[in-house]
């Protein structure tokens, strides 16, 4: 008996790192799954990987017509959902005066609007007692030069676990967020630094937090498998900081 036997669980950036990983693990529970992602090629390689217990769909969460065509898909193929998981995400780092416009809506529109919408267009097939888990950071009360934007975002996504944790506890779902410290993953790509200055980043991590090491995906795909499972069944409106004592010490 698996922890998600029989559930369905659908998971934004679910083509690549942590994502990927966590529908390993969702799989490998019992669960069958749907990733979701910008690149086509990376989807259907994921879901090949996945097997027949998952399915890919190619999108963009900053996109509503492709969250609801997300929901369609979903529907066609596996009815109701169990958990929700909206992990899509990047970051981009620069001095507050280098930030035009452009740059400040995509970063907005991909890491709050995108799990915004993704809850909103996913909502109407959720099961009662279906479990969100919308994916933080541990940057989130943290302040680090050049991060205004991708921390805030982050704060936002902190913000609005609680907030529709309030709101949805009366249709039995629950919403939680996990906060991932420093991983080696793909994310790396979805910034805007140069190898060396991510590993500079991550190197000034490790020395700072208490575990002296950067997580891994599977580090992180445990704690999304407690969040989806009956293991965290009297946990709504918190956090779970998986990030080798960084933020907290």
């Amino acid at each position: 008996m698996g922890k998600l036997d029989n559930k369905v669980a659908v998971i934004t950036g679910g083509n690549s790192g942590i994502g990927l990983t966590t529908a390993q693990t969702y799989i490998n529970e019992g669960a069958r799954v749907v990733i979701f992602g910008r690149n086509a090629q990376t989807v259907e390689q994921a879901a090949t990987t996945l097997g027949e217990n998952a399915i890919g769909v190619q999108g963009d969460v900053s996109n509503i017509a492709d969250l609801e065509r997300l929901a369609k898909d979903t529907e066609r193929h596996f009815g109701k959902v169990d958990i929700l998981v909206a992990n899509a995400g990047l970051g981009v780092f620069a001095p507050i005066e280098m930030i035009d416009e452009a740059g400040y809506d995509h970063q907005f529109d991909i890491n709050v609007k995108g799990a915004f919408f993704t809850v909103q267009k996913l909502l109407p097939i959720l099961n009662e007692g279906a479990s969100v888990i919308l994916t933080g950071s541990a940057v989130q009360d943290k302040g680090v030069a050049t991060g205004s934007l991708y921390f805030a975002t982050k704060a936002a996504i902190r913000s609005l676990a609680r907030t529709l944790a309030a709101e949805l506890a009366p249709k039995g779902i629950r919403v939680n967020s996990l906060s991932p410290g420093i991983v080696r993953t793909h994310f790396a790509g979805n910034t805007n630094l140069e190898e060396d200055q991510f590993e500079g980043f991550v190197n000034m991590v490790t020395e700072q937090a208490p575990l002296a090491r950067a997580g891994t995906t599977q580090d992180m795909a445990n704690g999304f498998l407690f969040l989806a499972s009956n293991d965290s069944s009297y946990m709504t409106g918190a956090d779970l900081l998986i990030d080798g004592g960084w933020a907290s010490v």
